[in-house]
C-alpha cells in the first residue's frame, strides 16, 4: 500500500511539474512577460473602479443601453430557437439511431462539424460582405454556429437513448415518424432542453460580439461605437454593469 500510494504522488508531482514546464515554454515562445503581467494586475484594477464608475452624464444613456439589451436578448432567442428547430430535424434524420441511411449520418457529421468549428466572429466577417451591416447577418451568423452546436448535441443525446424502446416499437410495426414522437421524444426532450437553454445564454455573450464585429446592432454595437468613436470610458462602465 506505501508503494502504491507514492507511485500516485509520484505521478501527480511528475504531471505537475510537466504542467508548469508546459506553461514556462509556452510563455517563453510566445514572448509573454510573466513578472510584467502579473505586477501590472493591481494597478489594472484600481484603473478600472476609477474610470468604470458611471457618472451622471453616462447615467442618462441607460434608457438607450437597455432598449439595446432588450434587442440584443430577443436576437439571442429567435437565433436561438429557430436552430433548435432545424438542428433537431437534422439530427433526427442523421442520428446513428435513427438515421435514415449511411448517407444521411455522413452528411449530418460533416455539417455539424463545419457549421461548429467556425467561429462566430469569422462569421460574422464573412457574413458582413454579403448582407452588410444589419440585425439579419447577425442573426445568421449565431443561426449557423448555433446549428452546428445543437447538431451535434442533439445527435449525441438521441444516441445515447436505451434502444429496448426503439426496437419494441420496431418489432410491432411502428413507422419511422412514430418511433420518434412515441421513444425518442419523450426520452429525450428534458435533454434537448437543457442543451436549447444553455446555447441560449451562450448566444447572449456571442450576440454582443457579433454586434460589435458586423454592426448586427443591440447593446455589442453601442459598446464598440462608445469606445471607438466617443471614447466614453462611463458610458462603457453603464453598458458592462
Amino acid at each position: 500500500q506505501k508503494d502504491i500510494f507514492k507511485k500516485r504522488l509520484y505521478s501527480k508531482i511528475t504531471f505537475f511539474v510537466m504542467l508548469v514546464g508546459l506553461y514556462i515554454i509556452s510563455a517563453i515562445l510566445a514572448g509573454f512577460k510573466n513578472g510584467t503581467a502579473f505586477f501590472s494586475i493591481p494597478s489594472g484594477i484600481i484603473w478600472l473602479f476609477q474610470k468604470f464608475i458611471p457618472t451622471k452624464n453616462s447615467i442618462q444613456y441607460f434608457p438607450v443601453i437597455f432598449d439595446s439589451a432588450i434587442k440584443t436578448i430577443l436576437l439571442s432567442i429567435s437565433s436561438t430557437m429557430v436552430s433548435a428547430a432545424f438542428a433537431l430535424f437534422l439530427s433526427i434524420i442523421g442520428s446513428n439511431t435513427t438515421g435514415i441511411n449511411i448517407v444521411t449520418k455522413i452528411i449530418s457529421k460533416v455539417i455539424a462539424s463545419f457549421f461548429r468549428n467556425m467561429p462566430v466572429v469569422a462569421w460574422s466577417l464573412i457574413l458582413l460582405f454579403s448582407f452588410k451591416q444589419s440585425e439579419f447577418t447577425g442573426f445568421l451568423s449565431l443561426f449557423f454556429i448555433t446549428f452546428g452546436y445543437l447538431t451535434r448535441a442533439f445527435s449525441e443525446t438521441i444516441d445515447e437513448v436505451a434502444t429496448d424502446n426503439i426496437e419494441a416499437l420496431k418489432s410491432t410495426g411502428a413507422s419511422f415518424w412514430q418511433i420518434i414522437f412515441c421513444a425518442i421524444f419523450p426520452s429525450t426532450i428534458t435533454s434537448i432542453l437543457s442543451w436549447t437553454f444553455i446555447r441560449f445564454e451562450i448566444n447572449f455573450t456571442n450576440a454582443v460580439l457579433v454586434g460589435a464585429a458586423a454592426g448586427a446592432g443591440g447593446i455589442g454595437y453601442d459598446m464598440f461605437m462608445a469606445g471607438t468613436m466617443y471614447f466614453d470610458i462611463q458610458e462603457i462602465g453603464v453598458f458592462v454593469y
